[in-house]
């Protein structure tokens, strides 16, 4: 195939899976946020590879964006982005345990934890299944009586059977399938954070 016919390919294959994305998922992401955000919770982020990286994006626009003037800003805190912990946590208990470790001090009845994974914890690789991290994270933090967010792909993987709501971006094949599913996370998280963001302008009560 021709650069231009991969362009063409790829475009269409995310107009097409954009039609495709739960709207009422999506809305139900939205309630849960605000509702931590009313009640002064505390927001978690969580991610492996590329999906790490959109864990720390969406936590910085979820804590910067959604701003408004006189009102409490979002709490958030990015499991992704305190290296040495994480290698820490690596080092000494495995990498299963490095996001339910960091959250065991922290996260409570009434807070979110935000989980991205682009097969949801299905497949497996050389160091065995995938994001057992994320599983272990998810069962943690439902024990402590938080919510929990899925954004995950493909069929959604165990993510899509744990999480209190789940977005999943429904691909079928690779290589296209991985950028198409972490490409409109991204675009997810946007439109997450700018529902917030008005919501929060728009609220007459003051969060606690």
């Amino acid at each position: 195939m021709t650069t231009a016919g991969t362009v063409q390919e790829f475009v269409a294959l995310m107009h097409a899976t954009i039609d495709q994305l739960d709207q009422k998922a999506i809305t139900q992401a939205i309630d849960l946020l605000f509702e931590a955000w009313e009640n002064g919770r505390t927001v978690f982020m969580m991610g492996n590879g590329g999906s790490a990286s959109t864990a720390s994006h969406f936590a910085c626009d979820l804590a910067k964006f959604t701003i408004a003037q006189g009102k409490p800003r979002f709490k958030v805190m990015g499991l992704t982005d305190n290296v040495p912990l994480v290698s820490a946590w690596t080092n000494d208990s495995g990498f299963g345990s490095i996001f339910a470790e960091q959250l065991e001090p922290w996260i409570g009845a009434g807070d979110v934890l935000v989980a991205m994974s682009v097969h949801g914890g299905s497949g497996n690789g050389d160091a065995g299944p995938w994001s057992q991290n994320l599983g272990r994270a998810v069962q943690f933090a439902q024990q402590r009586g938080a919510k929990v967010i899925g954004l995950s792909g493909f069929g959604g993987g165990a993510l899509r059977q744990l999480a209190d709501v789940c977005i999943t971006v429904p691909a079928s094949s690779e290589p296209d399938g991985t950028p198409l599913v972490e490409s409109l996370h991204v675009a997810v998280h946007h439109l997450i954070c700018l529902a917030l963001k008005l919501r929060v302008k728009e609220a007459s009560a003051v969060a606690v």
